[in-house]
């Protein structure tokens, strides 16, 4: 076309977005790198934990030089993946709320930045901070942008199902449980994922008992079937633990209750020795101390209630270690003393009735 100063001005421009594509593709490598470790095992979450700051750092240089959405997406998510691995879910709150902020004020691209992201980074935040009630009613408005075909609204139920839980709210977290088995790509989800929902159940019915004989029969299947410890249930294994022993403990199984015991002290022993973990740590004494003090309720509460005090002032422990709370222990411990109650209640029932046969 013989245009020299349009190919000139065209040309610098050209070179420009090929620096900035350079920049943005050095920001994807990065982000990319901090995905790949902190989806892997807990050992390699935590290994990248030490090397947030650094590739933070970076991150926002590059965003400083670019400008663009693309290291701006890279930068926002490695920040919350930063504080969501050391459980620091207060800043998720103002991150995410800020993200909606300028959202809504357009000045972010409004096309581009993934809202119904954000808006699940929230509610997790809420859950894991321990403000499910908040967290509960920013759920039942963000829910309807999820479409029922989509993986994603299977990952919104299960924290608004167990925000619902954390609320104390057994009714609402039941039609929860209840609207993700009606849904007709249940069964198209990862095998693991439709496992962490079974064991949502087996914790709502523990909580909730259906008389159901089909529904009890199920139940006691999960909780003696299930194994105690399993690479493929990362995160959950405490939770597993825990449930089995309540189980038995329930049922005043002694021999189920003992075999519990030594498991609960075994993982404890291998896999809970890191600061990070001291919730979980505290509460498997709490356990132990049903077996030491004899099932006496009144007794296991005086001698655990240091324990209890120390459970309730411990921050909740980041994604990079591991293990969920499917019901907060303080809830547990509550049902806890309950199950020794009714044991004592049981007993006196039955001795009084003996004694009555007697007489």
């Amino acid at each position: 076309m013989r245009k020299p100063a349009e190919y000139k001005a065209i040309s610098k421009q050209l070179a420009d977005l090929q620096q900035q594509l350079l920049l943005e593709d050095e920001a994807e490598s990065i982000y990319t790198d901090i995905k790949m470790f902190s989806i892997h095992k807990v050992r390699w979450r935590k290994y990248i934990l030490s090397q947030l700051p650094i590739y933070e750092e970076q991150l926002a240089q590059l965003h400083k030089k670019a400008k663009s959405y693309n290291t701006f997406h890279f930068l926002y998510r490695t920040r919350l993946s930063k504080e969501e691995l050391v459980g620091n879910y207060e800043a998720i709150i103002k991150l995410t709320a800020e993200a909606e902020q300028a959202w809504q004020k357009g000045k972010m691209n409004t096309k581009r930045f993934d809202k119904r992201f954000n808006n699940y980074m929230s509610v997790y935040a809420h859950l894991r901070s321990r403000k499910a009630t908040q967290g509960l009613e920013l759920a039942e408005g963000y829910f309807k942008d999820f479409h029922h075909s989509s993986g994603n609204w299977f990952y919104f139920l299960e924290t608004y199902f167990l925000l619902a839980v954390h609320a104390g709210q057994y009714a609402r977290a039941y039609e929860l449980l209840q609207q993700a088995h009606k849904n007709p790509y249940f069964l198209k989800q990862r095998a693991a994922a439709q496992q962490r929902w079974e064991l949502y159940e087996a914790y709502l019915q523990f909580v909730r008992p259906d008389q159901s004989p089909l529904k009890m029969r199920h139940f006691a299947q999960f909780v003696q079937t299930v194994p105690d410890y399993s690479r493929d249930k990362q995160g959950y294994n405490v939770a597993i633990l825990i449930l089995q022993f309540l189980y038995f403990l329930r049922r005043h199984d002694i021999e189920g209750l003992l075999a519990r015991l030594e498991g609960l002290r075994k993982y404890e022993q291998r896999h809970l020795r890191d600061p990070a973990t001291l919730r979980s740590q505290l509460f498997f004494r709490m356990l132990l101390t049903t077996v030491k003090e004899n099932f006496e309720p009144d007794a296991c509460a005086r001698k655990a209630q240091p324990l209890l005090e120390r459970l309730q002032a411990a921050p909740q422990p980041g994604e990079a270690y591991g293990e969920i709370e499917i019901i907060p222990y303080e809830d547990l411990w509550r049902l806890t003393l309950d199950i020794l109650r009714q044991r004592v209640a049981e007993q006196a029932a039955a001795e009084q009735a003996a004694r009555r046969r007697v007489a």
